[in-house]
């Protein structure tokens, strides 16, 4: 990038480069030359935002689970609407269909960057934490308006849906599993608490 020309949301633009290369190369290609290079600036313009890699990577995961805001706000909006297996399926594979995958695999791939995300994020894997918690509610809200069983544990359903959905999609080269998949995994956790036909 030419000198004294500004970049406009400079920590946007280097966190949706990191994106891009997570989603097309995995885990092991994510270097600050990698993510400059993507967004199209000096190497310099990432060290002068942040201390080092590891605190851009760390602000970038904090980043995208902030991110899942809206979706948890729009699937508890759902509660009601079309049957809990189909909004459960759809939001499990736009969630897993995007970075989020790579971020658990980039937690697990960096030391460094899982200890500087203990910091703040004492407990679970961001990301997959915060899904389970947007499931949980969404099935509580399902279970308040009587289509998901007064006695089903929503917090266990939401991690087995969470926890099976990322298995699913774990395996970046062989491509993202067919919906009828993934709505058939969901009516199998949720069989028995839901009065949907599988």
């Amino acid at each position: 990038m030419p000198t004294g020309v500004a970049i406009r949301d400079v920590r946007q633009q280097l966190f949706d480069a990191a994106d891009r290369i997570l989603v097309r190369d995995g885990p092991s290609a994510l270097t600050s030359r990698a993510v400059t290079t993507e967004a199209d600036c000096a190497k310099g313009v990432l060290h002068r935002h942040f201390d080092d890699f590891d605190a851009f990577l760390a602000e970038f995961v904090l980043d995208r689970v902030e991110r899942l805001d809206p979706q948890a706000a729009a699937l508890r909006q759902a509660a009601g609407t079309g049957t809990v297996a189909d909004n459960v399926a759809e939001t499990l594979t736009a969630l897993f269909g995007s970075v989020a995958v790579a971020i658990v695999a980039l937690i697990t791939f960096r030391d460094e960057l899982r200890s500087r995300l203990r910091r703040t994020w004492p407990v679970g894997v961001p990301v997959l934490t915060e899904a389970v918690a947007m499931i949980a509610s969404y099935l509580t809200a399902e279970r308040d308006l009587g289509r998901v069983a007064a006695d089903a544990d929503v917090d266990t359903l939401a991690a087995m849906l969470i926890g099976t959905a990322h298995l699913l999609f774990a395996d970046r080269t062989g491509g993202s599993p067919e919906p009828v998949t993934v709505r058939r995994a969901v009516s199998t956790v949720l069989a028995g608490v839901t009065p949907e036909p599988a």
